[in-house]
């Protein structure tokens, strides 16, 4: 896990500084030249910068969806698209605790109507905001207790994010059947 830790680490430090190095280091010709001052916390910087993406539209997925598709699932294997948003709600407010050194529960996965599953959404979207607003590159670099394992809080951050997106990712099927265009498919 350590290892796992270690090459997340490197991976957002190598593309947080060649995306970094790409937007301020304009082409002399674009008037570039002299390099723009680095920003103070790049890494947990665009951490944060994901996460604010994949909330937005997991939350207007969540609204613009109908209550009477709350329900659906495309196959009988799958959770239907409610239990997909308590999923995302009890799974924020987990690992989002854990990375404060708290244990909270929503226990999201025993409502049902949609009004309760998007005030539980935002709950745990709130929730995270704080844990993902106080975050500096230095505390981004401890390491917490993760199951029996230990791993930095960067990896934390970076595992909310692909949660969340690849279970967006889902629901826009489950949108796309009932006709609905996904809120990041909106405008093109």
């Amino acid at each position: 896990m350590k290892r796992y830790a270690l090459m997340m680490l490197l991976l957002t430090a190598f593309v947080g500084s060649a995306l970094y190095a790409q937007n301020t280091n304009p082409p002399a010709s674009q008037g570039g030249g002299q390099a723009a001052a680095p920003p103070t916390n790049p890494l947990s910087t665009e951490v944060k910068t994901a996460y604010t993406r994949f909330k937005t539209y997991f939350v207007k997925a969540a609204e613009k969806m109908p209550e009477e598709h709350y329900g659906f699932k495309p196959a009988a294997e799958v959770e239907t698209f409610g239990q997909r948003v308590a999923h995302i709600a009890d799974a924020n407010i987990g690992a989002c605790a854990r990375l404060k050194g708290e244990q909270k529960t929503l226990n999201a996965k025993a409502k049902t109507s949609k009004a309760d599953l998007v005030a539980a959404i935002k709950e745990s979207f709130t929730y995270c905001d704080g844990v993902f607003d106080s975050m500096t590159d230095a505390e981004a670099l401890k390491m917490v207790a993760a199951g029996n394992q230990q791993r930095s809080k960067i990896a934390g951050l970076w595992g909310v994010v692909v949660h969340t997106n690849e279970v967006y990712g889902a629901m826009g099927v489950y949108m796309r059947l009932k006709g609905i265009v996904p809120p990041s498919s909106e405008g093109r």
